[in-house]
């Protein structure tokens, strides 16, 4: 007699490698009739999902704090470069705030801000070709609504 039991999906490591494939194997478990397995299918790939939104916006927080450090470090080596990827990172951000509301400007600052201030220097350190960077403070101001420009200031004048 045959075996016909299919054998047990490991859904997070599905989840975690292939977020496209486990959407389809939920799909085939609900034809099948599994709803156990799909929902179980259906937890995992929401978690990975959610842990991939927060890497993004934990990555774009790094480079906009590595470069805002740079400006602040090196005024000397403004570029129209760090203007762009300074307005290209809030950008994104804002996309994935909008994207996943449980992203507040409280849960930054409360959950990711310390984190990617310390992966922000650490990052504008290696760009330099420093060991470290003193401690630079940044406000929330300054990373999210101080206009960066090459202008000069008018007191610049």
């Amino acid at each position: 007699m045959a075996d016909n039991t299919k054998p047990k999906v490991d859904w997070e490591l599905l989840a975690l490698t292939d977020q496209y494939y486990t959407a389809v194997a939920i799909r085939e478990a609900l034809r099948e009739g599994d709803v156990d397995g799909a929902t179980e299918g259906l937890e995992e790939l929401i978690d990975a999902l959610s842990r991939s939104d927060e890497r993004a916006l934990e990555s774009h927080l790094i480079r906009l704090m590595q470069h805002i450090i740079k400006w602040k470090v090196q005024p000397e080596r403004r570029s129209p470069s760090w203007v762009a990827t300074i307005r290209e990172q809030r950008r994104q951000i804002q996309r994935l705030q909008s994207r996943s509301p449980r992203f507040t400007d409280r849960y930054i600052q409360d959950t990711l801000w310390d984190d990617c201030y310390a992966g922000g220097r650490n990052e504008a350190a290696a760009e330099m070709n420093r060991e470290h960077i003193e401690a630079v403070p940044l406000s929330w101001d300054e990373v999210f609504e101080l206009p960066y420009t090459l202008e000069p200031k008018p007191e610049d004048l």
